[in-house]
């Protein structure tokens, strides 16, 4: 991961002190960045009608995105992929995964990646995650869960906070705070001579607290070899969610990106489709 790798060569440079900003994590697309083919979301899911979706922001960015229906789905699944998460690069794994539980699924690029314009902050990629799930509530009202992967699950998890009438959450390879992930992966000899700060614009970020807002069905999903993320995280976020209407599973041999293609993940996140 570049931030693990920044991390190694300040201390090696003998920084004394490396402050952790959002370009820290978000990293959007460059000038330079390759263009994707385009995943035929259509051909790849024949079950599926396929609408493509397109967002227009006040401070004037534009969100694209997927929407996959079909008419027996009772639940909208609207997916928050992590971070670098593209649709042109990693729809052709991710949409037949999330598809294969009977539900619709909804999924948009971050402004500044893939198909998506505009340049993302913690601040506007919030106010982007509400304005997507309005627009594919209004769409099918009532019927939309949230289901965020790593950076994603910050997002899933903010939504839901905000947002009452959504109908369940799936947070897969969640963390805390900025601040403890970085404690987590900071290599204990780099301590000894370089002091990590995080700028305040990361401190707010709490997913612990975030969560203690939502009453409604939940599941937090995790990888039993995820590196990135520790298991006891993972469990802090889970145990901050009120009520017993929740489930944590931990997905054997899985790494931090290899939860939902984990073959005991299917069952438990189809099974938590369904009731919802």
């Amino acid at each position: 991961m570049r931030f693990l790798a920044l991390l190694l060569a300040a201390g090696l440079a003998g920084c004394g002190t490396m402050q952790i900003e959002e370009k820290s994590f978000i990293h959007p697309d460059g000038k330079d960045a390759p263009v994707l083919a385009r995943v035929d979301a259509a051909a790849l899911l024949p079950a599926y009608t396929v609408t493509e979706e397109t967002l227009l922001t006040p401070d004037g960015a534009t969100l694209r995105g997927l929407r996959l229906t079909r008419p027996d789905a009772a639940t909208t699944l609207l997916y928050f992929g992590g971070n670098a998460f593209h649709i042109d690069q990693h729809a052709r794994e991710v949409l037949p995964l999330l598809a294969a539980c009977g539900s619709n699924v909804a999924v948009f690029d971050y402004r500044g990646y893939g198909r998506s314009s505009g340049v993302p902050t913690v601040a506007n990629m919030q106010a982007d995650a509400l304005r997507m799930f309005d627009h594919v509530n209004a769409i099918h009202p009532g019927q939309v869960a949230v289901h965020g992967q790593s950076l994603g699950s910050f997002m899933a998890a903010y939504v839901a906070s905000q947002r009452p009438v959504a109908r369940g959450m799936v947070l897969e390879a969640t963390a805390t705070t900025v601040q403890e992930w970085t404690d987590a992966n900071v290599p204990w000899y780099l301590t000894l001579f370089l002091k990590v700060e995080v700028a305040d614009t990361l401190r707010g970020v709490d997913n612990q607290a975030v969560v203690g807002a939502w009453h409604g069905p939940s599941l937090v999903l995790s990888g039993e070899k995820d590196e990135l993320i520790p298991l006891a995280m993972s469990r802090k976020v889970y145990d901050a969610i009120p009520g017993e209407n929740k489930q944590w599973h931990v997905a054997r041999g899985a790494s931090h990106n290899g939860i939902l293609g984990n073959p005991d993940v299917s069952p438990v996140l189809c099974g938590f489709v369904r009731k919802l």
